[in-house]
């Protein structure tokens, strides 16, 4: 008995995202931008699978949701090419090449790290990641205050009370909060949209902010980056912000230093910048932690895309959506500032790093050079330095 068409045309669509998200899972460099690029050539220009309206709809959307925006848009490509099996199949092909290789480089890490060639390596990378989350920063401060004075405010109260040491979730949604009350003071109503449940449900509601210990439980490893993947909008790079607080500064599980080169190997490897989580994970509990931070930091993106492309004609019309989003964005903008000043003073201790960082800050401002090729740069000129006796 043959197979009916309907199923042979899913299948060959399912084969057809895996191989697609595979690729660009081991090759998109470059930051969730030109990952999101390489996709509308694909879907979009080459494929066809989609619409430019479409594409710019699903994009439009991910702006609205916490979570890694290159990954959702796999996500919402996959749901729209193939149902919910797309949807699992584009989002998982599109982390699995990331998350392997960064598990091979925590693994390198742990045996290999204090070797004078690691040191070297990461010595010269590190300030060059600085300079390119900089570089993200401006750019995506510009965007996020959209020159308004009341959003400039905004992101600099959040860059001070994050300074000061209030909780993450506090600054963002305290920011989004402010931004909605103070634009829509006019349009204030007692109830919520139900529109807006969906997503209250799809976000795996965060956990609280564990404190007090120092010994490494996988469970709490789930729970915090779940907690991250559920509330972190705008960019990968907030993430450093979360897991300084949490990891860091409250439990002391990794070190600065630890959480700067676990930065300079999300920048340096393809695929989503999340999968920092991979190598946090494995750092404080091998294997075991690596595959539950993973799992834990992408599975709200999942829960959210499935919520949220039934409401994305309402979300592109909703005022409220869109007062709350920049200010959220803006807060996002001040944690990213906090982290990069902090994670600064940790890579650029003396004059070479200075060079460093200075030089690919212009080369990134002047010219749009994939940065994965400076970060290659960086870390050949650290081993370089080192090599001098």
């Amino acid at each position: 008995m043959s197979e009916p068409p309907e199923a042979t045309r899913e299948r060959r669509r399912l084969w057809e995202l895996a191989t697609l998200f595979l690729r660009l899972g081991a090759t998109a460099f470059g930051g969730p931008a030109a990952h999101v690029s390489m996709m509308h050539d694909e879907v979009v220009t080459r494929r066809r699978w989609m619409g430019e309206q479409e594409f710019l709809d699903l994009l439009g959307a991910t702006n609205l949701i916490p979570g890694p925006n290159s990954t959702e848009m796999a996500i919402h490509v996959g749901l729209a090419r193939a149902r919910w099996r797309g949807l699992v199949v584009a989002g998982t092909s599109f982390i699995l090449p990331a998350m392997l290789i960064v598990l091979a480089l925590a693994w390198a890490y742990v045996e290999y790290g204090s070797t004078p060639a690691v040191e070297g390596l990461l010595y010269g990378i590190e300030p060059v990641v600085i300079a390119i989350v900089f570089q993200a920063l401006v750019q995506l401060g510009r965007t996020a205050t959209k020159r308004s004075p009341l959003l400039v405010v905004v992101g600099l109260a959040a860059l001070g009370s994050y300074v000061a040491g209030v909780n993450e979730l506090v600054v963002l949604f305290g920011a989004g909060l402010v931004v909605l009350l103070v634009r829509g003071a006019g349009r204030l109503r007692p109830t919520v949209s139900p529109a807006l449940v969906p997503l209250v449900s799809a976000g795996l509601l965060p956990a609280a902010a564990v404190s007090g210990t120092v010994s490494v439980e996988l469970w709490r490893l789930f729970l915090l980056f779940r907690k991250c993947g559920a509330v972190i909008y705008g960019s990968g790079y907030v993430l450093f912000a979360f897991i300084e607080g949490d990891l860091v500064d409250r439990l002391g599980w990794i070190t600065q230093q630890q959480l700067v080169d676990a930065l300079a190997v999300g920048q340096m490897t393809p695929g989503p910048v999340f999968t920092t989580a991979t190598f946090v994970g494995y750092l404080v509990g091998g294997v075991g932690g690596a595959l539950l931070a993973t799992l834990a930091i992408f599975l709200p993106g999942f829960a959210f895309v499935a919520a949220l492309q039934p409401l994305v004609r309402w979300m592109r019309r909703s005022t409220w959506a869109a007062d709350l989003l920049d200010g959220v964005n803006a807060g996002a903008v001040g944690l990213m500032a906090g982290v990069t000043w902090q994670l600064g003073r940790e890579a650029i201790v003396d004059v070479p790093t200075v060079l460093l960082a200075l030089a690919a800050a212009a080369v990134l401002f002047r010219w749009k050079v994939n940065s994965g090729w400076l970060v290659l740069a960086g870390g050949a000129i650290g081993l370089a330095v080192h090599a001098i006796p």
